[in-house]
């Protein structure tokens, strides 16, 4: 997978992720490693334009937000786009604060 397509599918899975609450155990880098890659898995269509499966939106409502936000970098967080990530999130039945910052990105 190019690059430009491996960052998106990153940047859509953080992106829909923002309404998830944030745990108040502390986890360990590999089990946040394993949450995203798991996110990353099951959102990798929403790239290529399709919707998100049922798969898609249950990670999103159990993934900690904490292991996801800490790596959107400027970078990456230039190829995202806010309104579509915002109609994914409540497309899995989740609400995007307004003005809340994830990594480098601050939602409308």
């Amino acid at each position: 997978m190019e690059a430009k397509s491996l960052a998106m599918v990153v940047v859509i899975t953080v992106s829909v992720m923002w309404g998830v609450e944030m745990a108040t155990a502390e986890l360990s880098a590999a089990q946040c490693k394993q949450e995203r890659n798991l996110a990353i898995t099951a959102c990798k269509p929403v790239v290529y334009g399709k919707l998100p499966s049922p798969e898609c939106c249950q990670r999103v409502r159990v993934t900690h937000l904490e292991c996801v936000c800490p790596v959107i970098t400027p970078k990456i967080a230039a190829l995202i786009d806010v309104n579509r990530a915002i109609r994914l999130i409540q497309g899995c039945g989740r609400s995007v604060p307004r003005h809340y910052k994830c990594g480098s990105i601050t939602t409308p």
